[in-house]
């Protein structure tokens, strides 16, 4: 990694330290999706990829490869994967080996198998290929969402994909739990609206909480019969927040959006281990984008912010004119970091705050870290998240003219 002291502005704070991890000026490289599971729990090494963009990589791309960061080490990167067709990993909780998928699908055929190797590189295995339907399923699965997430006892794994026959419409999707112990896969979610799942187990190590999972659905998504994106990938209302027990029962909802005024964007998270979580949301009357907390409710009828019997907190009520979109919380739910875009189309800026007391407090101590100098678009996102102990920040930029992974020190409050 090399120093970035030219990252840091006259309204950064005077002893920030911003680091560029990867360095290679012909291949992008970045950050995983904020919310994945790929650090390890001493905050000492991450995954990152080479030759992806901040929402995945392409399958057939023989440079794509997931790399390990070893910050003790100044930053050096060590390559794990050099299958073609690596997606979707994870970390386990106990910081020994980095899951994955290595995508061989096709439309309803070929082959996905569950793999882990050790962080350096040793004892690779593949654990469950799957080239039949899962548990309940009618189809294979195939395009592979590029995320997945470990629950907190490291048994089980999550992750979704398309599971169309080429024909049928409305088309598909589903998520599966991987349950490492009986070697098994099994659908537990179905339906066309379910192309955007996000799927993020609760990092709580309570026994119940543990087989929790935070999921999104898109509705009114609209995609084609091969499992492209079609003409819509999301209307009405806009999508919902949901938890799921990982055995497919016990099926939740957050109390946001879904009203006509107020819509979830698409990003949220546990905040921290417990079981409340985070999205952010774009409240038209009041123009603003902020991010709330909430508790799940029983299900309701897809109705949002109408949901009976539950919880939320507006944690940007404290900042004048909020419009936060990517964001996370270490691994205590303490520290909060996120981008932060005023002026569209402008450069994402990146901001810190700490947490207060849970479903009550706003968000405070806000702070200015940097400007990316990278204008907050897609596929370039920012994408902030912290290490576990939450004393780093990360996220992705292109003010280099390459897309590179970049991390922050000394973002406490002063």
């Amino acid at each position: 990694m090399i120093p970035r002291p030219d990252l840091v502005d006259d309204q950064s704070p005077p002893d920030l330290e911003v680091y560029q991890l990867t360095t290679e000026s012909d291949v992008p490289s970045c950050h995983i999706y904020m919310e994945a599971q790929i650090f390890t729990p001493d905050s000492k090494r991450l995954i990152v990829h080479r030759s992806a963009n901040p929402h995945g990589s392409d399958k057939n791309d023989p440079q794509h490869q997931y790399l390990l960061c070893d910050l003790d080490n100044n930053g050096e990167l060590s390559p794990l994967t050099d299958e073609l067709g690596v997606t979707g990993p994870s970390v386990s909780p106990d910081g020994q080996w980095l899951y994955y998928f290595h995508d061989q699908t096709e439309l309803n055929a070929g082959r996905l198998t569950l793999k882990r190797v050790r962080l350096d590189g040793t004892d690779r295995e593949a654990l469950i290929v799957l080239d039949t339907p899962a548990a309940d399923a009618i189809r294979q699965i195939s395009h592979m969402y590029p995320l997945s997430s470990i629950s907190s006892d490291g048994r089980r794994i999550a992750t979704a994909g398309f599971l169309g026959d080429g024909r049928r419409q409305p088309s598909p999707f589903g998520m599966l739990v991987f349950d490492l112990g009986q070697n098994e896969a099994r659908l537990v979610l179905d339906g066309h609206s379910w192309c955007n799942t996000h799927p993020q187990y609760c990092r709580s190590t309570d026994p119940d909480a543990s087989h929790d999972i935070l999921v999104q659905e898109n509705h009114g998504n609209v995609t084609g019969p091969d499992g492209e994106r079609g003409d819509r990938f999301i209307a009405g209302p806009g999508c919902d927040i949901h938890v799921i027990r990982d055995d497919g029962s016990n099926f939740r909802d957050l109390p946001w959006g879904r009203d006509n005024d107020e819509f979830c964007e698409g990003h949220q998270c546990w905040r921290g281990r417990s079981t409340v979580a985070i999205t952010s949301a774009l409240q038209t009357t009041a123009n603003r984008h902020t991010v709330i907390e909430g508790a799940a409710g029983l299900h309701d009828g897809h109705v949002g912010i109408g949901t009976r019997n539950t919880q939320r907190n507006d944690l940007a009520r404290s900042f004048q004119h909020p419009d936060f979109h990517h964001f996370a919380t270490d691994i205590e739910g303490r520290r909060f970091i996120t981008d932060y875009t005023p002026d569209h189309p402008g450069t994402a800026r990146i901001w810190a705050a700490e947490f207060g007391d849970p479903l009550k407090d706003p968000l405070t101590q806000w702070r200015y870290l940097l400007d990316t100098r990278t204008l907050a678009e897609s596929p370039q996102h920012a994408h902030p998240f912290l290490s576990p102990d939450g004393r780093m920040a990360f996220f992705n930029a292109r003010e280099s003219g390459n897309l590179q992974a970049y991390m922050v020190k000394n973002i406490e409050p002063a």
